[in-house]
């Protein structure tokens, strides 16, 4: 699946260029998702986790249940920047010009399909790529609008279907407006190396979701995920990997954790660490 340089410069034109990785405040392309807050107060004292922790740019979940106007002020009263959103695939079937202007009021440019129901999840390969003609049509009409869009996935996207996962069915379908969202946890928990797997997403690689996985049989209360570099997974590997397939964000993700501030702050401190960017 690997991008000509006409489609390199759409997916820049839509949104996907990549951040500045050596300014003169040396900031590297770490993001928080904000799901991973969402149990830790008010918006506001989740804007101020994020300021003890160090991170400056989010990925919100849609517009975080509050107004465009009320988002807008804490962000900018935080110093913190949208770099993705996760917009439920229902709202953009619903009215999509609605979605373009939510997001272009708080400054994000790409938007970022985050899950599927399991009602909504195609069972065949022909559903796949039914589904992928979809998104790739969302996807040229926001990049005309100039922002971007992503695909987001669990394990249930890297079922096969004659040899190939249904996420990519789904990517090849879509054509290249649309990019991956890389969830490299889900991706181990469905039997995949990640770092392979990113190999095969060259040139269609928006971001990857930096999540751990904590041994099996452990962290059950957090459901089995890990503060990043505490679990299994193999960063030596995964992290150069996705930067080799043109990861423009490595956002901090943890679906249940038990302190939020805690995990935001030693998975900031690990990428600061551990990104090839920085090394």
């Amino acid at each position: 699946m690997k991008l000509s340089g006409i489609a390199v410069m759409l997916g820049l034109a839509a949104g996907f260029a990549s951040p500045a990785l050596a300014d003169e405040t040396k900031s590297l392309p770490i993001a928080a998702q904000m799901y991973t807050l969402r149990d830790a107060g008010t918006l506001e004292e989740q804007f101020a986790i994020l300021n003890r922790a160090g991170v400056s740019n989010v990925e919100t979940v849609d517009m975080q249940k509050v107004s465009t106007e009320e988002l807008k002020a804490l962000l900018e009263k935080h110093k913190i920047k949208v770099i993705s959103s996760h917009v439920p695939i229902d709202k953009l079937r619903g009215d999509l010009d609605v979605v373009i202007a939510e997001q272009k009021a708080v400054g994000n440019s790409v938007v970022t399909v985050p899950f599927l129901k399991p009602e909504q999840r195609p069972t065949d390969a022909n559903g796949w790529a039914a589904f992928g003609k979809e998104l790739g049509g969302y996807a040229d009409k926001l990049a005309a609008q100039g922002v971007g869009m992503a695909y987001h996935n669990h394990d249930f996207e890297l079922v096969k279907f004659d040899g190939k996962t249904a996420l990519e069915i789904l990517l090849d379908a879509a054509g290249p407006a649309l990019q991956s969202e890389l969830d490299v946890a889900w991706v181990a928990r469905s039997g995949n190396d990640p770092a392979e797997f990113l190999s095969h997403l060259d040139g269609r690689l928006f971001a990857i979701h930096a999540k751990d996985n904590a041994p099996a049989g452990t962290a059950e209360v957090e459901r089995g995920f890990a503060t990043l570099g505490t679990g299994v997974l193999d960063w030596k590997t995964i992290l150069p990997a996705a930067e080799k397939a043109g990861a423009k964000w490595f956002i901090l993700e943890h679906d249940m954790p038990i302190n939020a501030e805690d995990v935001l702050t030693k998975g900031n401190a690990f990428l600061t660490e551990h990104l090839p960017a920085n090394n």
